[in-house]
């Protein structure tokens, strides 16, 4: 049994009700259980690899700052062709690029699993659990 249907239960049964302190200490415990999982897990570690690969390689972190730079440029200036046609010329290296490709794959296999664990969650509490509040990064 869930420990959400174990809280139910007991809050139907009026007999002991867990306080919310003790909700909030088995939540607590709860995350940091699967927080320990997900560490743990092949895609997190997998991903963690190909990050520090990434890292330590010179030349594909050359690229991507030559990429990003070449963005702002463009963010800055307007529309170039030049730069555009040095920004198409990046990316192309940059898909060429294995460790690149490598961290990409690995990002994404990740964010695969946090969304498999998000539409969990929605689905147990019957809700959209991280709906977007249209801030943050993505």
């Amino acid at each position: 049994m869930s420990d959400a249907q174990d809280i139910d239960d007991a809050a139907e049964g009026g007999e002991g009700v867990p306080d919310e302190d003790d909700v909030e200490a088995n939540v607590e415990a709860a995350l940091r259980e699967f927080l320990d999982a997900l560490g743990d897990s092949e895609t997190y570690q997998g991903f963690v690899a190909a990050d520090e690969a990434l890292q330590d390689d010179d030349d594909a972190m050359a690229l991507l700052r030559e990429y990003q730079r070449k963005q702002q440029q463009i963010q800055r200036g307007g529309f170039d062709e030049s730069v555009m046609a040095e920004l198409k010329q990046l990316q192309t290296e940059m898909s060429n690029n294995e460790t690149i490709q490598r961290q990409q794959a690995a990002q994404a296999d990740l964010i695969e699993l946090l969304q498999r664990t998000n539409d969990a969650i929605s689905d147990e509490i019957g809700e959209e659990f991280a709906r977007s509040t249209g801030g943050g990064c993505c």
